[in-house]
Parts: structure tokens; C-alpha cells; sequence
């Protein structure tokens, strides 16, 4: 996982959840005009707002996060707070460090 100075990008649409690693970093590459290989995270969610794919590139290749949402953290998230989802998730990512 990156530093502790990262950037986050968050698609505001949902993406085929069939994509793997290759189709995800060409949608950031032609849809955003972004390289996927900066270092950057990368999050995509399915169309019912369930699930989440983070993509980010960690210096030595590609790394795909899938994570499974409860039910009612999806609904929480869909309502529109998008600060509180993230400060979730950054402490997600700092737990999981431990």
C-alpha cells in the first residue's frame, strides 16, 4: 500500500465488475486519460453499489483490491457521503497495515 501521501480518485459511474486488472487500468488510461501506473488508487464500484475495486499500481505491478460491502454500509455510501466513506476506508487501509 502506498505512503502516506497518496491520491484517490473515485469514478463516479459504475464499471463492468467483469473487468480484471489489464480492463480497469485501460478504462483509467482511455476514459480518464490518467496513467494507471502512478501510484495513484483507483476506485470503481458495481452498479448495485455493493461492491468496490481499488486498483493502484505499488512499483513492482498491479494490485486489485475487491471488497465486499454489508448492506447497509451500501446504502449509507449511495446516500451520498462520500468524506465519511472515505475516512472509512483510510482506516480500513490502516488496519489492514497492522
Amino acid at each position: 500500500m502506498p505512503g502516506g501521501n497518496f491520491r484517490i480518485f473515485l469514478a463516479t459511474q459504475p464499471i463492468d465488475f467483469r473487468k480484471g486488472m489489464d480492463g480497469l487500468a485501460a478504462h483509467i488510461a482511455n476514459s480518464f486519460d490518467r496513467d494507471p501506473f502512478d501510484g495513484a488508487i483507483y476506485v470503481f464500484r458495481s452498479r448495485r453499489a455493493d461492491r468496490l475495486k481499488l486498483i493502484y499500481w505499488d512499483g513492482t505491478g498491479l494490485v486489485l483490491i475487491l471488497k465486499r460491502i454489508a448492506a447497509s454500509f451500501a446504502q449509507w455510501q449511495a446516500a451520498g457521503h462520500l468524506g465519511d466513506m472515505l475516512s472509512a476506508m483510510r482506516k480500513s487501509f490502516a488496519d489492514a497495515r497492522r
